[in-house]
């Protein structure tokens, strides 16, 4: 309460100030501004004629032709307003030209100070583009969603009456507001004396605006002898904050300023347009504003106040002691309305108060910038073309500065005599390259600067001259190329592109801006081009530098790092554990039952508890048995403590660190059916109560905090240990065995059951300072099991009748996934509407499911068309995304549809009504069937809570294959019948009724099973489908997963490879050792990626079970129960155009590197077992479709049984050692004859037995070849006892035969 007291006077304090700062912030600042202007504060691009003119643009107004229309041949339009002197502006409002059929329909809005550099108005959600009229008369206005203080606005017509021709009236709303400004040349500062010593302050308001011309500079700093700072920098165009209370190490000033850590804000500060900054501090928390971007952050140091000696210095940090020198860049620009703690620096500095004293030369009026850019809009279009003619002979140099994002592009093009020569200076990879082109295919090239596509400005210098050509970028080192003779510039400079044969093919062009433009000395005046006296253009901006930053705020989510071109921005997901356009999908299952239902063994893995939420991963184990599936957490403390010596004043206490966060471990317990935690407590003559009063003299701590102080099993509230539950107590006057406070041991051990509670966060033991107390505890790890969402499900009986639930959050991003059975033939999922905006997913025929939404610029629809009906009882997979880059659709195993989103579009869905599920709001037919495991955005919906108090819904959902219990497994998908159900395990690498019975087949060095896939396609999507201008190496949807298990004693042995028609290639292989190597082969221009997850020999005759799971360039390997190891590729590239997968040898010639090929020519000799890739089983195939063009055997294959093998193996070997080591003790003495007789004989059996077995093992061999010699080549002929195991199989491959078009949808 003290906190939030402090915070709300530190509000007001603020709006104290602020209200004192500016009359802008007075909630009436909506007046009209444009009404009462002259005719000569309106300007624009041109007019139809006199009685069309800018000045006839006033709202409602009628005068001349009622209103402002260009000239029909005027390729860039624009209307401007001079409000004459500086205005805050709130508000725009437009219209039609009176009685007419001309209007604007949409329209950019520019700001200036100076009405030369002009700077484009964008939304907070970076949207620049405002909604115009639809007819002639009505008045539309859009409100700033951030006011501008500024002099010029300038209208730019984007769309108009396409029946009719641009018309438009304009009103502007807003204010005048006082302002104190100051201007700095980069040599001058303002010091603020305090009245005392120092100034210690435990809470601090800072606001100002700047403008500047640089991109480096102080703009405020101040420091005290105890270690206290403060600084405010201009660094690289953003602006860094560098705050410290009570810190003992060297101060800002001192060379060790590179050690200090910054909290930066704000991009692109350096285009010298106005910003606004404020810090507000209370205490450590400090809220750091730039523009409308802010952060919130906590101080370092150990204080909690501001503790400045003597000064606080603005625009500079000057030395002690000489006068005019800086430490560090000054700031060079203009600062208005600076206040300091409520009091105006700039007003006291006009007044010449004692309090400030001025370095250097500080004037009060800003200096108007003359610097002019131009925007290249296009990389395939835009250039700029100046003739030579107009410039000195011999020789030739060239100037300019630049910013862009792009990595490549030209900047110049010029051709030189004598001819054919040409010259060109373009940006490639990021640096700069300078090419001479000569006769013929000869060139000389040289390449300079770093980074150069950083956003930042950056000076160019070209001079041809002394038979050498100089090139110079910003302050490095000149580079230069050497002539032959002397060369001059003949025809036209182009700058950014051209529009000639000779220099179409040098793309890409330049996309971004230039300014300053100098040829031999002579600057270029880009108003004389615009205005048609001089050279050409195309596609370019005039007056204004049109760049803007896509990565702020950083739409990347989970830690992704943005980076950017001109048009867009893409995300590096690597190493946050999430994939997607923009990093917001968990790579990894929810649940240790959902990794159960793919098909997973028990092992360590990485479960997401809320999906796509903020939470992220942790690391558990989970222990699949036949009944459960356990998800276990450990902690710190894995061995038991001994406690002597403690009291209730002074008790021994135990904190415990669990392998996830408070947060993660909420979120785990709160999804499970249950949780337990075992704690063992042994005692003697120590006490878990006071006997007298019944106090507690120890306890623990749940994961709230909370004291608990019952004990195993018992309720909560209760302070009981399970002894008493059970009534098995040594003393029954008690209700724990440790308060008969014996002297030998007592046990209290008992398990903690209300999952509320758990995990256990803290022990206290308070019982133990008497003579001969003594305590050992030990608290096991949290384990739970189930997962409430998995099989949360309602059921829908009328198509009126819906769940409503709060509100989509879904503005920038969101999710939504679930399961469905229906027989309806079309229904609506789920719904969600706003005032325009609205998401809806649908099932809109029995075959298609459909996602649409609208987010401003129209409605997007997203179907997927299923070849088999939908509508047939059984559970079908949804999951519908939408995000800033693009919207995705998956149903089942079907190619998941992409749509890209629009450049520049409404990047916000703005939704206000509640969430429909089952049902709509919009009268749409309802749903009729029944939903499970409904997620949004990572969490899980209750609908089974919901349905209950709902009419026409029911929670749960009838039939066999709708509870908890898993009748299928290894991905066996559970199929309704009308007298019960059957395992489909067709998507199962395993088969049987329950698709748990493995498929193994033993092979031969000879031996192969080559699956041949029916098309080229890539392994996860359409890619007709995917958005053309997504990059592939930036959101690449590469996706592999590979599981089999084998059994062999050879080495080196092939065990699978993939190919592709692209020469791309995977293989799993074990190394001449005996190690595991995998190999990726993803480009063809670069050596392969090899890992090594084992190095132990895995050719050891047991039985090793292996999982690959690929996202990107993400690798995860799991070897039989081994943690899962991650790698990271050199590449995310997908694999393109899959040919075959292979397993055993490959005879196919193939562009494997040696050791690849070396493990290729040996083949492998043993068994393999259950082996998947994606969603083909091979080894199933092979046994199920004899005669399949998909599948070819070559050499003996005999079906196996690699568990059992491994066993007998085993065993063998086992035995083999026993009768050694007897052997050996029968030759060592007499003293066991008897034993070592009886040894023998054993042995003697044994090895009869061992032979007569391999007598009948090779028997059946022959005869099986001799079957397979008369029957179909070399295909399987298997047992008929086990032909029912794969009929399944066979079924699906024989459908979907009967539909070879859609086979690449069924295989990704």
């Amino acid at each position: 309460m003290v906190f939030l007291s402090h915070m709300v006077i530190t509000l007001f304090y603020t709006l104290s100030v602020f209200s004192g700062a500016t009359a802008a912030t007075h909630y009436n600042c909506n007046g009209p501004l444009v009404s009462t202007l002259a005719q000569s504060s309106f300007q624009s691009s041109t007019q139809s004629s006199v009685g069309y003119a800018a000045h006839n643009a006033k709202l409602n107004r009628r005068d001349g032709a009622g209103g402002w229309s260009p000239m029909v041949t005027d390729q860039e339009p624009w209307l401007q307003v001079d409000l004459r002197e500086q205005m805050e502006v709130t508000a725009v409002a437009t219209q039609g030209r009176y009685d007419s059929w001309d209007w604007v329909s949409s329209y950019l809005l520019l700001y200036s100070d100076t009405g030369r550099a002009w700077k484009q108005y964008r939304h907070e959600d970076g949207v620049g583009r405002f909604a115009g009229n639809v007819n002639s008369e009505s008045v539309v206005q859009n409100k700033l969603s951030h006011p501008v203080r500024t002099r010029f606005l300038r209208f730019v017509p984007l769309d108009w009456n396409p029946s009719g021709w641009m018309g438009l009236r304009v009103e502007v709303y807003g204010c005048s507001y006082k302002s104190y400004v100051a201007d700095f040349d980069g040599r001058s500062s303002l010091l603020y004396r305090f009245n005392q010593k120092s100034m210690s302050t435990v809470k601090d308001v800072i606001s100002l605006r700047f403008r500047s011309h640089q991109a480096e500079g102080v703009l405020l700093h101040g420091e005290g002898q105890r270690g206290d700072y403060i600084t405010l920098e201009l660094h690289r165009g953003r602006l860094d904050l560098y705050l410290n209370l009570d810190d003992s190490r060297p101060r800002f000033s001192s060379s060790s300023s590179s050690e200090r850590v910054a909290v930066t804000v704000g991009s692109l500060l350096d285009d010298q347009h106005w910003h606004s900054v404020q810090i507000e501090r209370f205490n450590k928390q400090v809220n750091f504003t730039v523009d409308s971007h802010t952060q919130h952050f906590q101080t370092k140091g150990e204080g909690h106040s501001l503790e400045v000696d003597y000064e606080l210095s603005f625009g500079g940090i000057p030395l002690p002691g000489k006068p005019g020198t800086f430490v560090r860049k000054n700031f060079h620009g203009c600062v208005e309305n600076l206040y300091y703690n409520g009091i105006n620096i700039i007003d006291l500095a006009k007044r010449r108060k004692p309090q400030i004293h001025s370095v250097g030369n500080v004037s009060y009026w800003c200096s108007q910038p003359q610097l002019v850019s131009c925007t290249f809009l296009s990389s395939s279009s835009s250039f700029l073309s100046v003739p030579s003619s107009a410039w000195a002979k011999g020789g030739f140099s060239v100037r300019l500065q630049f910013r862009t994002w792009n990595t490549d592009g030209l900047l110049l093009f010029v051709t030189l005599e004598p001819q054919p020569q040409r010259l060109t200076l373009h940006i490639s990879n990021s640096r700069l390259r300078l090419t001479l082109h000569r006769e013929g295919r000869q060139k000389s090239e040289v390449s300079a600067g770093q980074r150069v596509n950083d956003g930042l400005w950056h000076s160019v210098s070209l001079e041809g001259k002394n038979l050498q050509i100089t090139l110079t970028v910003d302050s490095e080192p000149a580079t230069t190329i050497e002539l032959w003779d002397q060369l001059e510039a003949r025809g036209s400079f182009y700058f950014g592109g051209c529009s000639t044969t000779d220099c179409q093919s040098l793309t890409p062009g330049f996309q971004g801006c230039m300014r300053l433009l100098f040829i031999n000395s002579q600057p270029i005046n880009i108003n004389h081009v615009q205005q048609g006296l001089m050279g050409n253009y195309k596609d370019l901006q005039f007056d204004t530098c049109n760049i803007r930053d896509r990565c702020l705020p950083n739409l990347c989510e989970h830690g992704g790092r943005c980076s950017q071109t001109w048009g867009s921005f893409s995300c590096d997901c690597s190493g946050t554990g999430y994939s997607g356009a923009t990093c917001h999908n968990s790579i990894y299952e929810s649940s240790c039952e959902a990794y159960k239902l793919i098909g997973s063994s028990s092992g360590f893995y990485s479960i997401d508890p809320d999906g796509s939420g903020p939470l992220g991963p942790a690391q558990v184990y989970c222990n699949m048995t036949d009944e459960k599936v356990w998800t276990v957490l450990t902690h710190n403390s894995t061995a038991p403590v001994t406690v002597r010596g403690t009291s209730v004043h002074k008790p021994h206490v135990m904190t415990f660190n669990y392998s996830a966060s408070p947060q993660q471990l909420h979120a785990i317990v709160s999804g499970s059916e249950q949780c337990q935690q075992e704690v063992v407590y042994n005692c003697k003559k120590s006490h878990l109560f006071n006997t007298k009063d019944g106090s507690p003299l120890s306890w623990w701590l749940d994961r709230e905090g909370e004291r608990r102080s019952y004990w195993g099993g018992f309720l909560p509230g209760v302070q009981q240990c399970s002894c008493s539950l059970e009534e098995n107590c040594i003393d029954m006057n008690y209700f724990c065995n440790c308060d008969a406070d014996t002297n030998s041991w007592a046990n209290d051990t008992g398990l903690l059951s209300y999952k509320e509670h758990l995990p256990v966060s803290q022990m206290v033991i308070g019982d133990t300072n008497r003579t001969g107390s003594e305590a050992v505890y030990h608290v096991g790890p949290l384990r739970c099991y189930g997962d409430k969402s998995i099989w949360n499900a309602a059921s829908f009986y009328q198509e009126s009748s819906y769940l409503y639930f709060p509100t989509l959050q879904a503005e920038l991003a969101s999710d939504i996934s679930f399961y469905f059975k229906s027989s309806a033939p079309s229904g609506v999922f789920l719904e969600n509407l706003g005032l325009k905006d609205f998401i809806r997913v649908e099932l809109s025929s029995p075959s298609v499911v459909t996602f649409s939404f609208d987010v401003g610029s129209g409605p997007v629809l997203l179907s997927v068309k299923s070849h088999l009906p939908l509508n047939d009882r059984q559970w079908h997979y949804v999951r519908a995304e939408r995000n800033v880059k693009e919207a995705s659709l998956q149903v089942n195993q079907l190619p998941t549809r992409f749509l890209e989103a629009p450049k520049d579009g409404q990047p916000r869905l703005r939704l206000s009504s509640q969430l429909f599920v089952g049902g709509t709001a919009s009268q749409l037919r309802g749903f009729l069937g029944c939903i499970r495991a409904l997620t949004v955005n990572g969490g899980s919906v209750d609908l089974e809570e919901r349905a209950r108090m709902t009419p026409g819904v029911s929670s749960g959902c009838p039939g066999y294959c709708s509870g908890s219990s898993s009748l299928c497994h290894n991905r066996g998908r559970c199929v309704e019948k009308s007298n019960g159900y059957v395992c489909d395990c067709s998507q199962s690498a395993y088969g049987g009724s329950a698709c748990d019975q493995e498929v193994s087949v033993s092979f031969e060095p000879s031996s192969s099973v080559t699956y041949t896939f029916q098309e080229p396609f890539s392994v996860m999507q359409n890619t007709s489908s995917a958005p053309s201008s997504v990059s592939t190496e930036t959101s690449s949807r590469a996706r592999e997963d590979v599981a089999f298990s084998f059994v062999t004693s050879q080495r080196p042995a092939m065990l699978l490879s993939v190919s592709t028609f692209n020469q791309q290639y995977i293989a799993v292989i074990l190394a001449n050792n005996g190690s595991l190597q995998i190999w990726y082969h993803l480009q063809t221009d670069r050596s392969p990626d090899v890992f090594s997850p084992a190095l132990g020999n895995l050719a050891d005759a047991r039985l090793h079970r292996i999982r690959i799971h690929r996202v990107g360039n993400n690798l995860y390997v799991q070897i039989d129960q081994d943690i899962h190891t991650k790698y990271t590729l050199s590449s995310d590239a997908e694999l393109i155009l899959i040919r075959s997968l292979t397993l055993g040898k490959v005879t196919r010639r193939e562009n494997f590197h040696e050791e690849v090929m070396q493990a290729s020519s040996k083949g492998f000799l043993g068994c393999l077992s259950s082996v998947q890739f994606n969603h083909v089983a091979p080894l199933k195939a092979a046994l199920t479709n004899r005669g399949s063009s998909l599948v070819t055997i070559r050499g003996p294959l005999v079906q196996s049984n690699c568990g059992a093998l491994a066993e007998s193996t085993s065993h063998t070997q086992q035995d083999q050692t026993v009768t050694a080591n007897k052997d050996k003790e029968q030759h060592g003495g007499g003293t066991q004859q008897d034993l070592a007789v009886i040894a023998g004989v054993v042995t003697a059996v044994v090895f009869i037995a061992a032979c007569a077995l391999a007598v009948i093992s090779r028997l059946l061999y022959q005869q099986r070849r001799a079957q397979r010699s008369h029957g179909n080549g070399n295909a399987i002929k298997e047992d008929d006892r086990h032909s029912s195991v794969y009929t399944d199989y066979r079924t699906e491959l024989h459908l979907h035969n009967s539909v070879r078009d859609n086979m690449k949808e069924y295989y990704i």
